[in-house]
């Protein structure tokens, strides 16, 4: 195809991604209605079906595929050499879903894909089967012959946190051995201006245990001169964050994040903030959601309400998620927490800290030629938008997992998510026209990573 010139070459990428897009749909509706939800109260055999119909549809583009478990949930993994002297780009995606919730939050049937308007309606409609689909829909326009190496890993435990990760990569990450990563499980900026996520924050997960008495004793008759753990924990909590709602934990890392057009009324409506309720922090928005950390109380063992006895509790519990900026070790982050809480015991209670979960965070150099191929890819599916880099506020670990595992491969987190898409909630749904941008845009990319690594090899 070198003959044409590269506009040419663009068009025809493009119309050829939108004469698949019937078919595309067509197969992501199918893959939707598969309920794999990946949590052990869920039935497992529907995570078997996903995977094996992700194979199917990865065999059928002349992949060679296999379905690999390291004592979690399938894996797939397929891969298509490139011609001579290529590069190879991994492309990421899950087939295991988020639980339902509740049937009654939902307008249309949670595993049945609807279309509504411009966007179709079910649970992993987006998030993340149409990252799946993305990358199918990458090769079947270039008719299952793609000018670069490909790997395709669809991950079935994203969703429960990926503990088996690890062992993949280690086991068959030669399998997985590439010169770029795209990774299709985030967002773009807003229905028509596409991005690059370059930041994720980090997590550090804790049980904090504040103990004021050997037991429980009655309420009246030595409260006033005795504290209770309960009590002694709110105190504790109360000094995780200043008057303003900083964290005011001391030693942790912040910073700027990029100046994008961020209003507080856009928060509003992406976050349902109550009426009356201001947002917490300093800075801007932007910083306070990317590259600034977040603590939030998420758990705390108390008697109920309507149970509770005349009582000094011995013992408060509380399990904290702290969200760090991206390059921010979680182990260093840890100790900070750790040590702010020992040192401000309320009245010389024992409090004890313990790691429950800890994540790194990402920080892309997003320079270079595979980011520059990326970028025009974007710009052309987008009709000439320009796209932004964008942090995202959540954590995810095994982005920083490839990077360790293959350091010299340019990561490319991008997304078919919008911010209407509601991933994880009721009503989760795919805009369709831009899921056809997020197709060709990935086909574009494919090319223009070829066209690079030949131009490197005639050079």
């Amino acid at each position: 195809m070198s003959h044409h010139t590269s506009s040419e070459r663009t068009q025809e990428l493009a119309a050829r991604v939108r004469d698949l897009m019937p078919g595309v749909r067509s197969d992501l509706e199918s893959l939707t209605r598969i309920p794999s939800v990946s949590l052990d109260s869920f039935d497992q055999r529907h995570v078997e079906d996903s995977a094996e119909t992700v194979a199917d549809l990865l065999r059928a583009e002349g992949l060679e595929v296999e379905i690999v478990r390291e004592g979690g949930r399938p894996a797939v993994i397929g891969h298509r050499p490139g011609p001579e002297g290529a590069p190879t780009v991994l492309l990421y995606a899950h087939h295991d879903v988020q639980p339902p919730g509740d049937d009654a939050d939902w307008d249309t049937p949670v595993f049945e894909p609807t279309l509504v308007g411009e966007r179709l309606y079910a649970r992993g409609v987006a998030d993340d089967k149409a990252g799946v689909m993305a990358h199918v829909a990458a090769l079947r326009a270039h008719g299952g012959r793609p000018p670069v190496g490909v790997t395709v890993f669809v991950e079935g435990e994203e969703e429960i946190g990926s503990d088996s990760l690890p062992r993949i990569l280690e086991r068959h990450g030669d399998k997985l051995a590439c010169d770029a990563i795209v990774l299709a499980d985030s967002h773009n900026w807003k229905v028509g201006v596409p991005a690059l996520t370059t930041t994720l924050r980090g997590l550090v997960r804790v049980v904090v245990e504040v103990r004021a008495l050997d037991h429980g004793v009655h309420s009246g008759l030595y409260g006033g001169a005795v504290p209770d753990g309960l009590t002694a924990l709110c105190r504790l909590l109360a000094t995780l964050h200043d008057d303003a709602g900083d964290v005011a934990v001391p030693g942790l890392m912040s910073s700027q994040a990029a100046d994008l057009d961020y209003s507080e009324e856009d928060l509003r409506a992406d976050s349902g903030l109550a009426d009356g309720v201001s947002p917490i922090g300093t800075g801007s928005l932007l910083s306070r959601l990317w590259t600034r950390p977040s603590m939030t109380v998420i758990g705390i063992d108390a008697p109920t309400v309507d149970r509770a006895a005349n009582l000094l509790m011995p013992v408060g519990r509380a399990k904290l998620s702290m969200r760090i900026h991206p390059a921010e070790s979680p182990r260093t982050a840890y100790l900070a927490l750790k040590e702010h809480l020992e040192s401000n015991a309320p009245w010389g209670c024992r409090v004890s800290v313990s790691l429950e979960d800890e994540g790194d965070g990402f920080a892309a150099d997003a320079q270079g030629p595979v980011y520059d191929a990326a970028r025009s890819a974007f710009r052309d599916a987008w009709d000439g938008v320009e796209p932004v880099d964008i942090g995202v506020g959540g954590s995810i670990p095994f982005v920083a997992a490839f990077a360790e595992r293959f350091p010299q491969a340019s990561i490319l987190v991008t997304g078919v998510e919008d911010p209407d898409t509601r991933a994880h909630a009721a009503n989760e749904s795919l805009h369709l026209g831009e899921f056809e941008r997020v197709c060709a845009a990935e086909a574009l990319l494919l090319d223009r990573l070829g066209r690079h690594g030949q131009r490197e090899d005639e050079a």
